[in-house]
């Protein structure tokens, strides 16, 4: 898929956030690994640490969906600048993508954005193998 379509998804996607407190805006529009795109925006509450932002939200529909593989996230906000997505969402791309490969694509408009590798965003990820056998 072109990124522009890709960032185009998530502008659209930002319409939708539910953002009566920050007045910030995200969308996001993430791309399976077969060309499916869920798209996600952020959903405050009033206790900040219950919001959910795009990324998670775009996450959880495609998860729900039974897709577990992911190649790219764009991701718009209200902040007209390149938006990472915070530590959190990281952590949870990383639990579904390949670090190396997985593209974030940090969109301002669909001919202004900038690509990271999910491994440039979270340098030493806690994954998986991190566990050790027979803590849990």
């Amino acid at each position: 898929m072109e990124y522009q379509k890709l960032i185009a998804q998530a502008i659209t996607a930002k319409e939708s956030a539910y953002a009566p407190y920050s007045k910030f805006r995200v969308g996001a529009a993430l791309l399976t690994k077969n060309g499916k795109v869920f798209t996600g925006c952020n959903v405050e509450n009033v206790s900040y640490s219950a919001t959910n932002c795009a990324e998670r939200t775009a996450v959880c529909k495609a998860v729900s969906e039974g897709e577990r593989e992911f190649t790219a996230i764009a991701v718009n906000g209200d902040n007209n600048d390149y938006l990472p997505p915070c530590g959190i969402c990281r952590q949870v791309l990383a639990e579904f993508c390949n670090l190396n490969t997985f593209e974030v694509i940090l969109a301002n408009s669909e001919q202004d954005y900038r690509i990271m590798t999910l491994a440039e965003l979270l340098p030493g990820a806690f994954l998986s193998e991190n566990l050790k056998p027979g803590i849990f």
